[in-house]
C-alpha cells in the first residue's frame, strides 16, 4: 500500500487531530452504537440470496469490484464481514464514523470520495486490487443523488482488469431514515435478500464513449438488482 493510502497509526492520529474534542467524543459514541447495532441485529436476520442469470457462481467472488447503493451499508456490513474488503469512505466527519464502524467488522477503509480526495482514494483502491483484495464502492455516496452511480469503478476496472459486480440487499421490514440515501436499519428477525448481478467487464483499450456506455451498463445492473431483490420480498416495507 502506498503512503497516501495506508491507514497507519500516524495517519489515524492525524485524522483525529482534524476534529474537535466534541467531535471526537461523538465519533467514539456513534462508532460503538453503530457497531453494536449491526452486531446485535445482523445475526437475527433471515438471510436469502439469488444471482441474476449470467451472474457469478457465488455471491462473494474474489477479487472483484463490488458496487452497491449507500442505503444498504448496514446490511452489507454484516453480510460481507471479515473478508478484508477495502471500501472507499468519505473523508468527511460522517465518513469517518462509517470507516471506524466497518473496520471493526474486518473491512479496510480507504478514505476519499468522488467529492474529496478522489485521486488518492482511487490509487489506494488500485493498490488493494493489485494485492488480490476485493474492493467496494457505495456508488451513490457520499451525498447522492440517490440511485445515481458515480464513474469511479469503471476507471478502476479498466486499469486493473477486474470485473464490476453490482449487488443490493433488500430488507422486508426496517427503519428508513429521512436522509438523502433513505438509509435502512433492518428490524430484528426481518428477511434480508441479497441479489447479485452480472459482471461488468471493462477492457484496457476502452475509450471515452465506451466508458460512458459501460457506466450506463453498471447503472442498469444496479437498478436491476435492486428491483430483483425487492421482488423476492412481496411485503417489503423499505422501498424508496
Amino acid at each position: 500500500m502506498s503512503a497516501t493510502a495506508t491507514t497507519t497509526p500516524e495517519k489515524k492520529k492525524s485524522a483525529e487531530s482534524e476534529f474537535t474534542l466534541k467531535q471526537r467524543f461523538i465519533l467514539w459514541l456513534v462508532t460503538w452504537v453503530g457497531y453494536l447495532a449491526i452486531r446485535i441485529i445482523g445475526p437475527t436476520l433471515k438471510w436469502e440470496a439469488s444471482i441474476e442469470e449470467g451472474g457469478p457462481p457465488i455471491t462473494m467472488p474474489d477479487p472483484c469490484i463490488y458496487v452497491f447503493w449507500h442505503r444498504s451499508v448496514f446490511s452489507a456490513t454484516w453480510y460481507y464481514r471479515h473478508r478484508r474488503i477495502a471500501v472507499m469512505t468519505s473523508s468527511s466527519f460522517d465518513g469517518e464514523y462509517i470507516a471506524r464502524i466497518i473496520e471493526k467488522f474486518g473491512y479496510k477503509a480507504v478514505r476519499g470520495s468522488s467529492s474529496r480526495g478522489a485521486v488518492r482514494a482511487l490509487l489506494g483502491m488500485h493498490t488493494e486490487v493489485e494485492e488480490g483484495h476485493t474492493v467496494a464502492f457505495t456508488i451513490d455516496g457520499p451525498k447522492g443523488p440517490l440511485y445515481e452511480a458515480k464513474p469511479g469503478p469503471v476507471l478502476l476496472a479498466r486499469n486493473t482488469q477486474v470485473p464490476i459486480m453490482p449487488f443490493y440487499i433488500a430488507v422486508e421490514d426496517g427503519w428508513v431514515l429521512k436522509s438523502w440515501d433513505k438509509f435502512v436499519i433492518p428490524k430484528p428477525f426481518s428477511r434480508a435478500h441479497v441479489r447479485v448481478g452480472r459482471f461488468v467487464h471493462v477492457t484496457k483499450d476502452v475509450g471515452s464513449e465506451q466508458s460512458q456506455q459501460l457506466h450506463a451498463e453498471m447503472q442498469a445492473g444496479l437498478d436491476r438488482v435492486r428491483e430483483g431483490a425487492e421482488a423476492q420480498l412481496p411485503h417489503c416495507k423499505t422501498r424508496a
